[in-house]
């Protein structure tokens, strides 16, 4: 499985239209992280910027961002790209989270946390 988070200066960029970046993680069978690579936004990134299909297209099958809204996350659907929202924090501490089950889906961009905050809830990943 391959991860993607829209990142800035080594965080979740918390407007996934205007990353910076991606920073991908390609996770084995044992849930381990077993590659980083980062991938340059394309210019007008976003749910308009056709980005959504080169990720699905890399084999993208999940994103962990912080704030989108209902379009991007639409199109992202689209291409068979599951979205977790409300993540916020360093990327790597962040796919760590993931792969222990911490992290759920808010249903609503985090705009408020700090950069130590990995996410506004604490659940197990359904």
């Amino acid at each position: 499985m391959i991860i993607a988070i829209p990142t800035k200066n080594g965080n979740v960029d918390n407007h996934f239209g205007h990353c910076a970046y991606y920073t991908f993680y390609t996770v084995d069978e044992n849930k381990n992280i077993v590659d980083e690579k980062r991938f340059e936004a394309p210019s007008g990134c976003g749910c308009k910027s056709g980005v959504a299909t080169t990720l699905k297209e890399l084999g993208i099958k999940l994103m962990l961002a912080g704030n989108m809204g209902d379009g991007a996350l639409n199109v992202l659907a689209q291409n068979d790209i599951q979205v977790i929202r409300g993540c916020s924090g360093e990327v790597k501490e962040v796919a760590l989270a993931y792969l222990r089950g911490e992290l759920e889906d808010t249903g609503v961009g985090c705009a408020s946390h700090g950069s130590d905050h990995v996410c506004s809830h604490d659940h197990e990943h359904e």
